[in-house]
């Protein structure tokens, strides 16, 4: 199966006068990525606040769309037909009232968690634990489509250079990982052990602690996948499953074990041996639990090492600015490959079949809508 290349940045859409109407790839049942299909809907209209956003790419992610588009979304309630699509990027084609923040013909990716703003979790800084939290292409309609609205406040200019399936690709799990990597203490030279860090998040998180001075323990049961990931920089390369894994981990260390361990898989068997690994004081971080949910945890061992469970949801406001600031530094995710849009269900399939390293996005020009 062969994949669109991956957009250049004079590939940037330019603006165009907003139709009535517009192309989207929408959903009417659950089911296998064939279930896609093309429709014309009506175009979004921005309310107060909100900008819409004529979208250039947006990225797949398993649960957001993979899991939602076959019923298995834990916490999504869809009314159909549906639009997928939350991390996306474009170019700014109208302003709701009040907007001042950014301009029409502005490049932006979207980060698609929305809040309240106004409740103490947000006061406070923690947007994450907003109870109000909801998700653009989940309980708002998605950028699978030629435009999407979007509040002002979840747009962030795009940096030169910057094409628009990278742009796509790290604005939900780069703010994602920068939350993880500042909730867990990351400092220059820290061991970080990254499980499944052949997926999106997981390599956009092992690719931001190296930027940042850390030095990475990733994993992957597949032989493959960890050849790439020890071709990508990574200074141990470990299968997780294996019954020596922990001793490995420490012998790599020096004995210490891995300051910060992130697992977002929720394996109970990987979980184990996550912990097992971990230093004295250090610090596991979770933001997913798709393979399992359940785990075993000894507390003796826990506090008598000193060592910290902690839960990041998503990103928020200040992990956004800090993604984009490092992006400014010369960070960029891991793109596996792009698909045009009307080649979702193709690219729905390819994200299934599990032989990706890093983000599949899709494009949305105007000759990527046939299949």
């Amino acid at each position: 199966m062969s994949s669109a290349p991956a957009r250049t940045e004079r590939d940037w859409p330019k603006p165009l006068p907003v139709p009535g109407s517009m192309q989207a790839m929408v959903f009417n049942r659950f089911g296998p990525p064939g279930v896609l299909e093309r429709a014309v809907t009506d175009t979004p209209r921005p309310g107060p606040g909100e900008v819409l956003v004529q979208v250039a790419a947006v990225s797949i992610g398993r649960l957001l769309d993979l899991a939602a588009r076959a019923g298995r979304h834990p916490y999504a309630d869809f009314r159909f037909p549906h639009v997928l699509g939350a991390d996306h990027s474009g170019v700014v084609v109208a302003l709701g009232e009040g907007v001042g923040s950014v301009r029409v013909g502005d490049r932006v990716a979207v980060f698609p968690v929305v809040t309240c703003g106004v409740c103490a979790s947000c006061t406070q800084g923690r947007e994450e634990a907003c109870a109000a939290l909801s998700l653009i292409g989940t309980h708002r309609p998605g950028a699978y489509a030629q435009y999407c609205v979007a509040p002002a406040r979840n747009v962030h200019p795009v940096p030169d250079g910057i094409s628009p399936a990278m742009a796509a690709s790290l604005a939900l799990v780069g703010p994602v990982a920068a939350n993880q990597l500042t909730q867990a203490g990351l400092r220059a030279g820290h061991w970080v052990l990254v499980q499944g860090a052949a997926s999106a998040l997981g390599s956009t998180t092992a690719a931001l602690a190296r930027h940042l001075g850390a030095r990475i323990i990733a994993t992957s049961r597949s032989p493959e996948k960890r050849e790439v990931l020890s071709a990508a920089g990574a200074e141990v390369v470990l299968d997780a499953t294996a019954p020596d894994f922990a001793d490995r981990v420490r012998e790599a260390t020096g004995g210490h074990g891995a300051d910060i361990a992130v697992d977002n898989l929720g394996d109970p068997a990987v979980w184990d041996a996550t912990v097992d690994a971990l230093a004295r004081g250090g610090t596991v971080v979770t933001s997913g639990a798709f393979l399992g949910g359940r785990v075993q945890l000894d507390l003796l061992r826990l506090y008598s090492n000193c060592q910290r469970v902690i839960g990041v949801r998503t990103g928020n406001p200040a992990s956004v600015e800090a993604l984009w600031a490092q992006a400014e530094n010369g960070f960029r995710a891991v793109v596996d490959r792009t698909f045009p849009i009307g080649r979702a269900a193709d690219a729905h399939r390819y994200l299934e079949d599990d032989s990706n390293v890093g983000r599949v996005a899709l494009i949305l020009g105007t000759d990527d809508w046939e299949a």
